[in-house]
């Protein structure tokens, strides 16, 4: 059973800075795609950053320059690191792998910048 664990979310002011962490279970995370997600109230989840290939990284515009997506193969774990917050950054985070044809997420984790 594939299993995906976040954590690492809080409530920081604008400009701070928050590291996310996602454990799998039940699946390597070692080559295939992962990407963060982020759900803001009212608005459709969307995509943040993601791994296209075993190394190829993508951001969405929103937080180019802002967000860093890596991923420790050995830990089996996925991480977001995210600076210079903004309000607009508030939402559920959610660590998803692409498996079985679809993409799979964990519970999420709540991030709130305040202003």
């Amino acid at each position: 059973q594939v299993r995906l664990e976040e954590s690492g979310g809080g409530l920081v002011q604008a400009g701070g800075s928050l590291r996310l962490s996602c454990v799998a279970s039940g699946i390597s995370l070692s080559g295939n795609h992962m990407a963060w997600h982020r759900q803001a109230p009212g608005n459709q989840r969307e995509w943040v950053a993601r791994f296209s290939g075993v190394s190829t990284t993508d951001y969405a515009e929103s937080v180019k320059g802002r967000f860093t997506i890596s991923r420790d193969n050995a830990k089996n774990t996925m991480y977001l690191q995210m600076n210079s917050l903004t309000p607009e950054d508030t939402a559920i985070y959610y660590c998803s792998i692409f498996y079985r044809g679809r993409w799979v997420s964990g519970q999420g984790t709540q991030v709130t910048v305040s202003s």
